[in-house]
């Protein structure tokens, strides 16, 4: 199969409502910010959620979360030991390729494979991938520090006993962004994409899969439709190198607040400038 043909970048606007988009484990899992209050949604987040849609769309991924896998490997090592033979894990070049030919995720996003002692195949195994697409932190457009909530989670019921003797009520804290919209970028190399195998195909692939993104994503911390990929931006260049640099296509998109005080999507101002040559296909969310 052909690699990637030309130079793709790329833009997701997202809309927050009453969720918590992305916790941060070093501040109680309170809606991570950055040190001027806006919010930020880490670039591991976003591409934990592209790896979940395209395993929803069938695709073979390497990297999978333990609460949402479709296989029985409890760690990434088992997996690479399983789904591989041992023979190719003996030689470093014949790894590098069976892994990119097997899982989307490492062929797109790239992957470390590094292990060591044990008595598998995979013994002193040291392979690194490099991935053709990158994904940047998206980042609120205004401060949410002033647009979040914290409440206090109590339980009603005894956890444990025979329930003569009642616990303690309060369970915990729960946090959440009662309004936001965030804006994140991407890219794809043709370059990298020749190394990895990459193809046009992979590409729709993961197009599919932003402008999908918070399908069957649901919790606790997002309720189902309080997340929603408004806009998709995708701007493929006629050339393998492209036309332009990469930053200077992200800019060609400003989202800027067009009241004080931001409620909802309409109450913000989405310009989009061209550059000579250079089309932008503009993809609703769901």
């Amino acid at each position: 199969m052909a690699t990637l043909t030309n130079k793709i970048d790329f833009a997701v606007i997202i809309g927050v409502k009453h969720a918590n988009p992305n916790g941060d484990p070093l501040n109680g899992n309170r809606p991570r910010v950055d040190y001027n209050g806006y919010g930020e949604i880490s670039d591991v987040a976003i591409k934990r959620k592209i790896r979940n849609r395209l395993m929803q769309e069938g695709h073979s991924i390497f990297v999978q979360s333990d609460d949402n896998k479709v296989d029985n490997y409890p760690s990434l090592r088992k997996r690479a030991e399983g789904e591989l033979s041992k023979d190719v894990w003996k030689d470093n070049d014949k790894a590098y390729n069976a892994a990119c030919e097997k899982w989307l995720d490492v062929r797109a996003f790239g992957q470390v494979f590094a292990y060591s002692g044990g008595s598998s195949g995979a013994d002193g195994v040291s392979v690194g991938v490099r991935g053709p697409v990158s994904v940047h932190p998206a980042f609120s457009v205004v401060p949410v520090l002033d647009r979040a909530s914290s409440i206090q989670i109590t339980k009603s019921v005894s956890g444990e006993g025979d329930g003569n003797k009642k616990s303690s009520d309060t369970l915990g804290m729960k946090h959440r962004v009662d309004h936001g919209v965030y804006v994140f970028y991407g890219s794809m190399n043709p370059q990298l994409a020749t190394k990895t195998g990459f193809s046009d195909d992979d590409a729709q692939a993961i197009k599919e899969a932003l402008h999908t993104l918070f399908r069957n994503d649901a919790s606790s911390a997002r309720p189902e439709g309080s997340m929603e990929v408004y806009k998709l931006f995708w701007w493929e260049h006629n050339s393998p190198n492209g036309q332009y640099s990469s930053a200077k296509v992200h800019r060609l998109l400003e989202v800027k607040k067009a009241v004080d005080e931001p409620k909802r999507i309409e109450d913000y101002d989405i310009s989009l400038d061209e550059l000579d040559g250079l089309n932008c296909e503009i993809i609703e969310g769901e």
